[in-house]
């Protein structure tokens, strides 16, 4: 029935596309939409039946007393996680169907190789809430897996342009550097325990040294989902995939992904300073990384991409600072304004027919939806008050200060003094880039005025309108008891003595930074609206915008010899392996072929050679018959 009220919706297919195709691509519609849609109806069920944490799990395989369970586990945070997920996922689903159409600068009908797309969708989908319900890690791990599986199919989506194979398999083969640690970390976990179950694991008191590596490993796994330093480098070139998929990565899938397992498996984190002092370190060169590449870019999505980077920055550094809850809340108010940013980007784009800031501008006048809800995604990004980000950002950095300040937390209090401090400077900075993307794309003059852009379709456009209120109002919801009480509950189900959100005068500094990054950029662009704020940067421009050339670096370090050590071994088996065998094979085939003259010989030469051969045994015959 969703399915059909779906394809009456629907305008007619396009001309030139055939009747099977378009057949295909309005069951595949309906069935997406229709998945997208019950998810988010049974999490919104179990986010209002859910009370304490239930779990459930059967016994899958049994290793000689090392068992491998198959069980959810859901609470309050998974419930609320999973909200947020099955909703970007719906708005990616809906927003798609007009999104993969022809527009007015694509020379296309229609993209057909539709129903694979939306069945990648919804299997990553699936993918992130196996993560966020696993009660055991090998599910959790099954989970993670699918979902770098996933990500490379929807990076290389649109074969049309030449860098999205290439940034599929640099994704693909990132993220699984991070997960060789990932899935050690688990294995030293559930030996160490005697089994993967989650709350096993949590429970068992496991020895000093196992828990640090094990933490650490994990720690990697999380540096490359979560695209943190130093496995940073694949989430920008995954620009090159569709812009839903881009919201679908960055918003409420992969990027979150390592920042809830961690906050999941937090009692085992918490007992390893170490492995939280990495963190905190991990963190802070991330959050500024991040927003100092932002600022240099003229991609509309690699700001986006880069401001991803920054933001989940916070949240590891909120981890490590001992604040689960707060990187949760922050998890869930960029899930909003980031897919509503990506969105609104797509709808840019859709329009313009490029990501280039440099060919945007005057925008505002042609596309009044897409300019307010770009501008509330991007106050939330900045943390304008009283939007969400500001309550989910300074939650961050009142934990960090007060763990610089006071030492609260289980980390040494100069990881508390590197967070704060790199949180403060990441306000500035993306105030700046932010006020920065709004000024070069919306405002000013045109810098094509031949173009005609005009905001996108209602399946386009209502996607986008319906995340501008959560990107608005989230961060207030946790004003509210039982929001804030599913957050702060730990994961053993014991309500933290924290607060989510803060009211007081260290909101002031934060605010004071906002203003003085937004006002800089103001200042800049007022002087001279055709020149790129940009320019203020001098000589430190290029190196932004190459992110420090850290890509350079690890093709340097990793990708040239890994490439030279494959050519060594192809050369070592074309020559040495091939050779020995060609070689024999040569020999012995020109062996024979002299055996096979010989009996092709004439006869004259045959008896000759007979009768050397009998004057030859003869001879044997008489020299060892005289020997004594």
């Amino acid at each position: 029935m969703v399915a059909g009220l779906i394809g009456l919706l629907l305008p007619p297919s396009p001309r030139g596309a055939t009747t099977g195709e378009d057949r295909a691509r309005r069951v595949a519609i309906g069935l997406g939409v229709a998945g997208a849609a019950g998810a988010l109806l049974i999490a919104l069920v179990l986010l209002a039946r859910v009370g304490d944490p239930v779990e459930t799990a059967t016994t899958w395989i049994d290793l000689g007393g090392l068992r491998v369970t198959l069980g959810v586990r859901l609470d309050g945070t998974a419930a609320l996680v999973a909200v947020a997920v099955a909703a970007v996922a719906l708005a990616v689903q809906v927003y798609s169907t007009a999104y993969l159409k022809r527009g007015p600068h694509d020379d296309v009908e229609v993209d057909h190789r539709y129903p694979p797309y939306a069945a990648q969708i919804s299997l990553f989908t699936a993918a992130m809430l196996l993560v966020v319900v696993a009660g055991d890690l090998v599910m959790l791990l099954v989970g993670w897996e699918v979902m770098g599986l996933c990500s490379y199919l929807l990076i290389a989506h649109d074969r049309r342009l030449p860098e999205a194979p290439a940034a599929a398999m640099k994704a693909f083969l990132v993220t699984r550097v991070g997960d060789v640690g990932f899935l050690l970390g688990i294995a030293l976990l559930g030996v160490s325990a005697g089994s993967f179950r989650i709350a096993d694991v949590l429970a068992h008191d496991h020895a000093t040294g196992t828990l640090t590596a094990a933490c650490l490993l994990l720690l990697a796994g999380v540096a490359g989902k979560s695209a943190q330093f130093p496995l940073h480098t694949w989430l920008p070139d995954a620009m090159a995939g569709p812009t839903p998929i881009s919201a679908l990565i960055h918003a409420a899938t992969m990027v979150a992904a390592g920042v809830y397992a961690v906050a999941r498996l937090y009692p085992l984190f918490e007992a390893t300073p170490t492995a939280l002092a990495v963190l905190g370190v991990m963190a802070s060169i991330t959050l500024l990384l991040g927003a100092l590449a932002a600022t240099a870019q003229d991609d509309l999505k690699r700001v986006l991409a880069w401001s991803t980077v920054s933001q989940i920055g916070y949240m590891t550094g909120a981890l490590a600072v001992g604040a689960p809850a707060a990187a949760l809340f922050h998890l869930l108010t960029h899930a909003a304004f980031k897919a509503l940013l990506f969105l609104a980007a797509g709808a840019v784009i859709h329009a313009v027919g490029s990501t280039l800031m440099s060919r945007m501008g005057g925008l505002r006048r042609d596309m009044p939806v897409t300019f307010w809800c770009t501008l509330i995604g991007l106050g939330a990004l900045a943390g304008v008050p009283p939007l969400s980000g500001f309550w989910s950002k300074d939650g961050v950095l009142a934990v960090a200060e007060a763990a610089a300040l006071d030492g609260t937390g289980p980390a040494p209090a100069w990881v508390g003094w590197l967070v704060w401090l790199a949180g403060l400077l990441g306000v500035v900075v993306t105030a700046w880039y932010a006020t920065r993307l709004l000024l070069r794309t919306f405002l000013g003059e045109p810098r094509m005025p031949l173009l005609r852009p005009h905001d996108p379709p209602a399946a386009m456009r209502w996607p986008v309108l319906l995340l501008a209120i959560p990107a608005a109002l989230l961060g207030l919801v946790a004003f509210l008891p039982p929001f804030a009480d599913r957050l702060l509950a730990s994961a053993n189900g014991v309500e933290a003595d924290v607060e989510l959100v803060h009211v007081g005068s260290a909101l002031l500094l934060p605010t004071a930074l906002l203003l003085l990054g937004a006002g800089l950029a103001w200042a800049g662009w007022r002087r001279d609206p055709a020149a790129d704020p940009a320019r203020a940067l001098g000589p430190l421009r290029p190196v932004f915008a190459r992110a420090f050339r850290l890509d350079d670096v690890q093709h340097a370090l990793v990708v040239r010899p890994a490439r030279a050590l494959a050519r060594l071994a192809r050369t070592g088996d074309e020559v040495g392996v091939d050779g020995l065998v060609e070689g024999s094979g040569r020999g012995a085939s020109g062996l024979g072929g002299g055996l096979a003259a010989l009996h092709r010989a004439a006869l004259p030469r045959a008896a000759a050679a007979v009768l050397a051969g009998a004057l030859l045994i003869g001879l044997a015959t008489v020299l060892i018959g005289g020997l004594p």
